[in-house]
C-alpha cells in the first residue's frame, strides 16, 4: 500500500479588535509575518484574509505542528496589526467598511468578472481549508478523485463551522458553502480520466467561464501548483483538532482507496444529483442531523456515516499510523460538537456574536 504524503491550507479572517467585523489588514500582517514564514503565509482574494501552507509531511503530528507554529506567528502578526486571526467559514459581525479586493492582476480581474451582488451588506467573505495528499501524477488524482467523490459530503459535515453570516443565524451548520458555491465550477468533481479532464477545463477556459485551470473549484482537483490531490469540503476550523482529524481522514481514505483507483476499479456509482444533495445536508446539518449513505444513497445519521468513513479510511489510517488519533479526535468532537455547535453554544453562553468571534480568535491562537 502505498504512503501519501499531507499538506493543509489554512484561510483565515483579519477583524479588528474593538469592533470584531472584518478588516483590510493584510499588507500589514503579510509584511510582519514574512521575514519568519516566506511563502508559507500568502494572499487571499480579500485583503481582510490571509492564507497559510504546511510543507508536505508523512505525519500528521508534523503537520499539527507546524500548523501550530503558523497560527502563531502569524496570530501575532495581525495583533500587532491591532487585530485578530480568526478561523471560521464566515465572518458573524459585518464589516465595517467595505472590503478591499488583493491588488494581483488576477483577483482584480476575477473581481471585475464575478463580482458579487450590488448590495453593500453582502461580501462574499469565505473561509476554507484544503487538504493535499501526494505525491500523484494528474492522471492518478484524477482516478483517486473518482473513487473518494461520494464520502466528501461525510467529512465537509465534521468540519462545518459557518453557522452565522452578517449578525443572522443562517440555520446551516456550513453557511460559507452556500456562499463559495457562487463561484464557477464549484461542487462535486465530474468522473473524469485525463484526456477528459484537458476537455473540459479547456472548454471552460476557452468560453470564458473560469480565467484558467486554478479556478477549478470542484470539492477534488488536482492541484496546478503541487503533484497532489487537493480536497477543498471544509470551512476553516479554530479547533486544530477538527483540522488533523480532517487531514487525517482525507489522507488514510486516498491510501486506502488508491489501490482500487490504480487497478482501474471502476468507480463507484454516485450520480451526481445525489452528490449535490448529500453536499447540501451536510452544509444544512453537519453531523447532528442525516447525510446519504455513500454506497446506496440512503439516508442515514450522518454520525453514524463518519463511523463507516473511519472504518473505510482505517488501513490507510494504519499505514499512516493515524488510526488510535483520529478514533480520539472524532471521539471527543462527537462529544463537543462540530464547529458551528460550538459557535451557537457560545452564542447562548455570552448572548453577543462579538463574544462568539472572542471564542473563535481565542481557539484559533492556541493555548
Amino acid at each position: 500500500m502505498k504512503s501519501l504524503t499531507l499538506g493543509v491550507e489554512e484561510e483565515f479572517m483579519l477583524v479588528d479588535r474593538g469592533s470584531r467585523a472584518p478588516v483590510n489588514r493584510a499588507p500589514a500582517v503579510l509584511r510582519a509575518a514574512r521575514p519568519a514564514l516566506g511563502e508559507q503565509v500568502q494572499t487571499e482574494y480579500y485583503d481582510a484574509q490571509v492564507e497559510i501552507c504546511t510543507r508536505p509531511a508523512a505525519h500528521s503530528e508534523d503537520t499539527r505542528e507546524q500548523l501550530a507554529r503558523l497560527r502563531r506567528v502569524v496570530g501575532a502578526a495581525a495583533e500587532a496589526a491591532g487585530c485578530l486571526l480568526v478561523a471560521a467559514g464566515t465572518p458573524a459581525v459585518p464589516p465595517a467598511e467595505p472590503l478591499t479586493v488583493t491588488d494581483t492582476r488576477r483577483y482584480q480581474l476575477m473581481a471585475r468578472r464575478y463580482a458579487p451582488p450590488r448590495n453593500p451588506a453582502y461580501t462574499g467573505l469565505v473561509c476554507g481549508c484544503h487538504v493535499h495528499v501526494g505525491s500523484l501524477r494528474r492522471d492518478q488524482a484524477l482516478r483517486l478523485a473518482n473513487h473518494m467523490r461520494p464520502w466528501l459530503p461525510v467529512l465537509q459535515s465534521l468540519a462545518a463551522n459557518s453557522p452565522f453570516s452578517l449578525r443572522e443565524d443562517t440555520g446551516f451548520d456550513s453557511w460559507r458553502a452556500v456562499e463559495h458555491a457562487r463561484w464557477p465550477t464549484v461542487g462535486p468533481p465530474p468522473v473524469l480520466d485525463e484526456r477528459r479532464y484537458r476537455d473540459i477545463v479547456g472548454a471552460l477556459i476557452g468560453a470564458g467561464v473560469i480565467l484558467d485551470d486554478r479556478m477549478v473549484y470542484w470539492h477534488a482537483r488536482p492541484s496546478e501548483h503541487v503533484p497532489t490531490l487537493e480536497v477543498r469540503i471544509a470551512d476553516a476550523n479554530a479547533d486544530l483538532d477538527v483540522v488533523v482529524l480532517l487531514a487525517a481522514l482525507v489522507r488514510g481514505l486516498a491510501v486506502a482507496l488508491l489501490p482500487e483507483a490504480e487497478s482501474h476499479a471502476p468507480p463507484p456509482n454516485a450520480p451526481y444529483s445525489r452528490l449535490l444533495l448529500a453536499h447540501r445536508l451536510a452544509a444544512a446539518q453537519g453531523i447532528g442531523g442525516v447525510g446519504l449513505d455513500p454506497e446506496s444513497g440512503e439516508e442515514q445519521p450522518a454520525e453514524r456515516l463518519v463511523y463507516r468513513l473511519v472504518e473505510r479510511a482505517a488501513p490507510g489510517l494504519e499505514r499512516a499510523g493515524d488510526l488510535t488519533r483520529v478514533e480520539d479526535l472524532w471521539r471527543r468532537l462527537r462529544t463537543n460538537g462540530n464547529g458551528a455547535a460550538r459557535q451557537r453554544a457560545v452564542l447562548r453562553q455570552r448572548g453577543s456574536l462579538e463574544g462568539v468571534v472572542d471564542a473563535l480568535a481565542a481557539m484559533t491562537a492556541g493555548p
